[in-house]
Formats: C-alpha cells, sequence, structure tokens
C-alpha cells in the first residue's frame, strides 16, 4: 500500500516568492499614497509636527496589512512566514524609495525598529489573513 505525499502547494496557490513580491510592492504602493495623502493634508492644515511619526506607523502598519491581505488571499497556509517576509521586504524597500526620495540614506535606530516593527506586522497579518480564510470555507 503507497500513501501518496501532500503537496505543500496547492492548485492555486501562489509560491511564497511570488506572494512576498506581490505584497511587498502592494505594500509599497499603498504606503505612497497614504504618505502622499498625509503630506497634502499637513499642507493644508495646521496639524503639528508631533502627529507626523505616530500617523507614519499607522500607514506602514495598514500598507503591511492590505499587502499581506492581497498576497495570501489564495494562500492556506504559510501565514507566518510569508506576511513577515513581506513586511521585512516592505520596510526595506520603503526605505530605499524614501531615503531616495529625501535625498539622504541614514542607517540608525529607527531603520532598525521599522524592520522589526513591519516583519512582526507582517507575521502577525499574516496568521490573521490565513487563519480568516480557513474559518470562513
Amino acid at each position: 500500500m503507497k500513501i501518496k505525499a501532500k503537496h505543500l502547494k496547492k492548485e492555486g496557490s501562489p509560491s511564497i516568492a511570488m506572494a512576498v513580491v506581490k505584497g511587498s510592492l502592494v505594500s509599497l504602493c499603498v504606503s505612497l499614497v497614504g504618505i502622499l495623502i498625509f503630506a497634502f493634508i499637513l499642507k493644508f492644515t495646521n496639524i503639528p509636527e508631533s502627529t507626523i511619526a505616530p500617523v507614519n506607523q499607522v500607514i506602514k502598519g495598514l500598507s503591511v496589512f492590505i499587502g499581506v491581505f492581497v498576497a495570501l488571499k489564495k494562500s492556506r497556509e504559510m501565514g507566518l512566514v510569508s506576511g513577515l517576509l513581506i513586511g521585512f521586504v516592505y520596510t526595506i524597500l520603503a526605505f530605499v524609495c524614501f531615503s531616495i526620495l529625501s535625498g539622504s540614506f541614514a542607517f540608525d535606530r529607527t531603520f532598525v525598529t521599522d524592520i522589526v516593527f513591519g516583519a512582526v506586522m507582517g507575521a502577525i497579518c499574516g496568521i490573521i489573513c490565513v487563519n480568516i480564510k480557513k474559518s470562513s470555507n
């Protein structure tokens, strides 16, 4: 009697690499749009500068969540790993993109904190997204 091994990749499920690329690019696009909208709001209102950092973190968190959700909508497994990688890669891409726009690259404690935040946020979102899909089917 032969026992067939289960395939980790189910039919219609994207590979982890493709999910990471797709999720990271979606996150980056959402982040760019969010930062642009926030910049317009700052230009035309009297919002104090102390709100910029927290709003940027919220934009990053929402960007990671949307990117992970879009990338893992067909996936049924590996939410933690995929989400973690999406958050990590997005953070690196966002750092490079926003550093180019600002004209300076600053590797400091804030960058390390952003990488950890992005990776942890991505992992949590990955777990949530994969399990939401499982429970609804």
